[in-house]
């Protein structure tokens, strides 16, 4: 398909049709063969051993997820200190409910509807404060130190044309008092980092921000994220990743389906996490239960745990 559409960036037949085809190819790669999806993407990629992955759950939602002022797009808690996938999955839902039940005594009952992934949308104004939730609730479900946080940011949304990140983008015009270089955002970060159990933050600077995402890199120890395309691609990108050592988190997308396909991916990739939403709404369920049925069926089988980042 790549070379039919013999474009740099598949403008020829777009990268939406590439991508539907070529996961459709790749059930049917698994149904000839008769075995499970997994199975045939950790034939295709020559993993040996199969891991169930972390789940990060996206639990609070802002960026253009959510319509409160809270410019970090998705705030997500991560059950490293589980023992199964199962395990994880009861630990997530314990915490976003707990979480619920915080967000309505503070913000009100209109508070707990949920965004496009299904997490949270309370009026947060600071970022700080959506942090400080997820602490909270992790505390008071009694998860503190086996369940952690991540953020995708999503600070591309808010880059300006002068290179700045505008924290209160959502508000225009507004009085700039919320802009911040791109250092002052990295040295925001490591404020993070040090006052939360951050363990994963996605695209904290816009894409092309080079220099800013190696700043950031080389002054804290978390993992830092970002995205690639196709089934095949995907599977190489994974591959290059391991090679260099780095970690290899699969991902959903915000106009998401009941399709699964990412449950098997996940752990055919061995990839140790899996970013698919909030415990919420059947479009995100559908890969948790896919995740469910697939440990149940392996039996005896590895849950990444603290070891996510290379499983």
């Amino acid at each position: 398909m790549l070379e039919l559409d013999g474009t740099p960036n598949k403008s020829k037949l777009g990268a939406n049709a590439i991508l539907g085809v070529s996961l459709s190819v790749c059930r049917a790669g698994a149904g000839a063969k008769g075995m499970p999806l997994y199975k045939h993407i950790q034939e295709l990629s020559g993993i040996k051993e199969l891991v169930m992955p972390v789940p990060a759950f996206n639990v609070i939602n802002g960026g253009s997820h959510a319509g409160n002022s809270l410019a970090m797009q998705e705030f997500m808690i991560l059950p490293v200190g589980a023992t199964s996938f199962a395990e994880a999955l009861r630990m997530g839902s314990e915490v976003y409910h707990v979480l619920k039940g915080i967000i309505k005594t503070k913000y009100g009952q209109d508070a707990c509807n949920v965004g496009d992934e299904g997490g949270f949308a309370p009026n947060v104004q600071d970022n700080r404060e959506g942090l400080v939730l997820l602490v909270d609730a992790i505390e008071k479900a009694g998860f503190t130190g086996k369940v952690k946080i991540g953020m995708d940011v999503a600070a591309s949304e808010f880059f300006t044309k002068d290179g700045k990140y505008d924290l209160n983008f959502k508000k225009q015009p507004n009085d700039g008092a919320h802009v911040l270089s791109a250092q002052s955002l990295c040295d925001l970060y490591k404020e993070f980092v040090k006052d939360f159990p951050i363990v994963s933050i996605e695209d904290p600077f816009d894409q092309d921000d080079w220099s800013s995402w190696t700043s950031l890199q080389s002054s804290v120890d978390i993992q830092i994220v970002n995205q690639i395309g196709t089934v095949t691609e995907s599977i190489q990108a994974a591959l290059d990743s391991k090679a260099a050592g780095w970690g290899v988190m699969v991902s959903h997308r915000s106009g998401e389906t009941e399709d699964n396909f990412i449950a098997d991916l996940s752990v055919g990739l061995a990839s140790g996490q899996i970013k698919t939403g909030a415990p919420c709404r059947s479009e995100r369920l559908a890969k948790y239960n896919q995740l469910l049925r697939i440990e149940e069926e392996l039996g005896d089988v590895c849950y990444a745990g603290e070891a996510f980042r290379a499983p």
